[in-house]
């Protein structure tokens, strides 16, 4: 339980309503802010210990018998020579015992480095945090109702915008930069739109090894050199190591084993859809997507023993009366949370899906979507919650006023995850002898009231809870015109991440950056 109950300093009375509304839009400090980065979580457990155990037996026996196939030539040369074996039919074979090795010596704790030293994220037990991710197509366009390609201008806006929003913790490459069509090009500019946006973790992707280099050239760079991007390296690999089912992905793994040897964190994706390339059962989908990224853990400690890695274990929700995805069902927010459990079952740094949705505007469907899957993934303790903010349209659009809106969203989600902490001043036996012995019948204003109005509860900042009569009165205001205003008045301000100019002046010389200086 997540106890932020500790004596709270009351809050003074004097100054009247004005000032302590001043007070109360004042920033809080970080040990007064009712929810916060790396939350516990866990209290949603759909699978029960014995359905773990029967999963990990099930992942262990597909390993060992069905295997994957396709590993490039590297990977069966790191893989054979942990203890794989490589049959005739040319799959790779994962002994229990392997495995079970593997498991014995993989890295239980991850730091994912932001890169001012400020919003660093410890993946660890329980510990929920929430980010976008997604790699969109398009963009969602709330002025005209439509959709329209994604460009690295709203990626690096984007990034600005999840700079300055509290709980979002890490910035995934939500979005494909269509502008530029060479791919090594993309590459590099998704890493300088990004940086040059947040100062927060960054994840991305490479469409080819040999990038991978020129990658690490400008994050070095980026970092001040080598050594100081190999001591806090403030972005990771999200990579596709495999094409469902029990396949690797053979280019995907190349670029992991250099992102690896590079000094870049890992995530594991393995992103089934179920009813289509995983089983339609939400456990024969959970099991698949675990056998995968026990693939991967293999792999990466093969190559670099105790490697950052991430369990990316993504098994997607299918419609299968249409074949369309179903990333914002029930069902999806089910294999999140089992998903979850069975990282916690091995004591794993892990990650998911959530907080996406199939509604192609950010409307009332969006918002039960969202929230239904964020809200599991938050209690099931996900460490890190992936494509949580913006994501639209089965992920293909991404929308930057529903990323304002998510960060109201998500803050209530972090408050399901903070639980009630029960203590004797929670109890608040004395307060209740106060105001009813005696006192004024109710605790509207009382000292302890105010002083636990902000430590205990989370405010929405374009949410309304006014009457409807207080709404007439403020000219009936509208939710998406109000983010509309919010993305303006951010994207008004330089970002502070924004690089300084001799270093900014560097890269455009080094490499070629699309977006304008």
């Amino acid at each position: 339980m997540n106890d932020q109950t500790s004596s709270p300093a009351k809050a003074a009375r004097g100054g009247g309503r004005a000032a302590r509304r001043a007070a109360r839009a004042a920033a809080l400090p970080e040990h007064l802010r009712p929810v916060r980065p790396g939350m516990e979580g866990g209290t949603y457990k759909p699978l029960s210990q014995q359905d773990m155990e029967r999963i990990h037996n099930a992942a262990l026996q597909a390993l060992e018998t069905i295997g994957l196939a396709d590993a490039p030539e590297s990977g069966i040369e790191y893989l054979t020579r942990a203890g794989a074996i490589l049959g005739e039919d040319g799959r790779i074979r994962f002994p229990r015992a392997l495995v079970e090795d593997t498991l014995a010596k993989a890295n239980r704790s991850i730091t994912l480095f932001s890169r001012d030293g400020k919003t660093d994220l410890e993946l660890s037990g329980s510990k929920v945090h929430y980010g976008t991710a997604g790699a969109a197509v398009s963009m969602v366009d709330v002025h005209g109702n439509e959709y329209r390609d994604s460009t690295v201008q709203d990626l690096h806006d984007a990034a600005r915008i999840c700079e300055q929003l509290d709980n979002i913790h890490f910035v995934q490459r939500p979005m494909v930069c269509r502008d530029i069509a060479d791919n090594r090009e993309m590459d590099l500019n998704t890493i300088y739109a990004s940086c040059s946006g947040t100062f927060k973790h960054i994840g991305t992707s490479f469409t080819e090894p040999d990038y991978v280099a020129p990658a690490l050239e400008m994050l070095h760079m980026i970092a001040g050199g080598e050594d100081k991007w190999r001591e806090r390296p403030f972005m990771s690999n999200s990579n596709c190591f495999v094409v469902p089912p029990m396949k690797f992905a053979t280019e995907s793994c190349e670029v992991m084993e250099r992102c690896i040897l590079g000094g870049m964190p890992v995530l594991l994706l393995s992103a089934g859809m179920a009813g289509a390339t995983a089983p339609s059962t939400v456990a024969g989908a959970i099991t698949q997507a675990v056998a995968e990224c026990l693939a991967g853990l293999v792999y990466v400690n093969a190559v670099k023993p105790g490697a950052p890695a991430i369990m990316g274990t993504w098994p997607f929700g299918l419609d299968l009366r249409t074949g369309a995805m179903s990333v914002g069902s029930g069902e999806q927010a089910l294999l999140t949370a089992g998903c979850a459990q069975m990282h916690k079952f091995y004591n794993l740094p892990g990650g998911a899906a959530a907080g996406a949705s199939d509604s192609k505007m950010p409307d009332m469907q969006a918002g039960w979507e969202q929230m239904c899957s964020n809200v599991m993934a938050g209690l099931s303790g996900l460490n890190m919650v992936y494509e949580a903010a913006g994501m639209h349209a089965s992920l293909l659009g991404f929308c930057h006023e529903s990323l304002i809106l998510s960060d109201d969203l998500i803050g209530q989600a972090q408050r399901c995850v903070r639980g009630i902490e029960v203590n004797d001043d929670t109890l608040a036996l004395d307060q209740i002898a106060e105001v009813c012995l005696g006192g004024p019948g109710h605790y509207l204003g009382t000292d302890a009231t105010l002083s636990r109005m902000q430590v205990d509860y989370v405010y929405p900042t374009l949410g309304s809870r006014t009457s409807p009569k207080e709404w007439a009165e403020l000219g009936k205001p509208d939710l998406i015109q109000k983010a509309i205003e919010k993305k303006e008045q951010i994207l008004s301000q330089p970002s502070p991440a924004r690089f300084d100019p001799q270093l900014d002046m560097d890269l455009r010389q080094a490499f070629n950056i699309h977006l304008p200086g």
